[in-house]
């Protein structure tokens, strides 16, 4: 039985709103609110970035596996604003969690599904024997553009997934994808902000993939929404995963426990993995979960899970995602949050 035997999370606290933001820009804040489903957003500080958070919550995901990390055979953080051009974020995650020098390590991109890509790659690791564990990560700090829409949504958080076959809190049941080259969305080197194709990034690239990686790994599986209990979709905004989900027969009540994103914002990489642990927050043995996620470029990584038992001992051993979402949150201005993300830059 392979999957899930750890999780983790981690969500900084500051946050600004949508109001806050569309006061300087002069557009119309509740037409977001409405419009979206967005209220307020994450904010990272100067010193947190895609690693620092990726530690931070490999460390709870290593507190509920309660394994040696020594065990753990590959690190994969998966990010669209890794630090370094160059340099791998996976080799400094893992060496400050205790990993050896054994370790395989990689850096994955595929806009804001390269957390499940990781995760992807962990499982079939694992199955085929090749390592023990294997830890996913999705994490980001968003770009959007100074009065761009991306800048009511461009948020920041990480999620990690540990993988194996024994302590398992949630089976991996089936997994799926579905790609196809559709430019929505896109960032060129020296770039500092992404591009993106406006409505166009909705029904041929969103709704597309995130349907196509739905119907195919339910049809797999011989399931319908009805034989899930919970489920998480990539979460661009407060309105696409709740719209996709009535397209496909799912209920508010089994969205809601990983619908983040209207205090959350858009985690890109992080979207989908963080809403899949706070749905674990809450799950029981039992329980039957999908996750599909969605990147630019464009494609949906899809995953059933089966909750266990393990889940009632590990579940409080580390924070809840809902905890860090809803608690101890430091709201700031425009003019901090500028500085925060660096859109004040001197001219060359």
């Amino acid at each position: 039985m392979v999957g899930i035997v750890g999780y983790g999370t981690y969500i900084p606290r500051h946050r600004i709103k949508v109001e806050a933001i569309a006061k300087v820009w002069g557009a119309d804040a509740p037409s977001y609110e409405r419009g979206l489903l967005l209220k307020e957003k994450s904010v990272p500080t100067p010193d947190q970035d895609t690693i620092t958070m990726s530690v931070e919550a490999a460390k709870n995901a290593l507190r509920r596996a309660q394994i040696d990390p020594s065990e753990i055979g590959a690190v994969y953080v998966g990010s669209e604003s890794h630090p370094y051009a160059v340099k791998p974020s996976g080799t400094v995650l893992a060496e400050a969690i205790g990993a050896t020098p054994e370790v395989h390590c990689a850096d994955f991109e595929f806009a804001c599904k390269a957390g499940t890509e990781g995760m992807f790659v962990c499982i079939g690791l694992v199955q085929a024997g090749l390592i023990r564990y294997g830890l996913g990560v999705g994490a980001d700090t968003s770009q959007g553009a100074p009065g761009d829409a991306l800048e009511y949504s461009a948020a920041a958080g990480a999620a990690a997934f540990i993988f194996g076959d024994d302590k398992v809190v949630a089976e991996v049941e089936e997994t799926y994808a579905y790609m196809t080259d559709t430019p929505d969305f896109w960032r060129r080197e020296h770039q500092f902000y992404p591009e993106h194709g406006g409505r166009f990034t909705g029904e041929p690239a969103y709704f597309k993939h995130i349907m196509g990686a739905a119907r195919g790994i339910m049809a797999k599986a011989n399931a319908t929404a009805a034989d899930f209990t919970y489920v998480i979709f990539h979460q661009p905004n407060g309105k696409f995963p709740q719209r996709v989900g009535k397209m496909l027969g799912f209920t508010k009540t089994q969205i809601e426990p990983g619908w983040l994103s209207p205090t959350l914002g858009n985690t890109y990489s992080g979207s989908s993995p963080m809403g899949l642990a706070s749905t674990l927050d809450i799950a029981k043995a039992g329980d039957r979960i999908l996750l599909v996620s969605y990147g630019s470029g464009a494609g949906s990584d899809a995953f059933i899970f089966r909750v266990t038992e393990r889940i009632d001992e590990v579940r409080d051993v580390a924070p809840r995602t809902r905890d860090q979402l809803d608690n101890n949150k430091v709201y700031i201005d425009y003019g901090t949050y500028a500085k925060f993300r660096g859109k004040i830059r001197k001219a060359t």
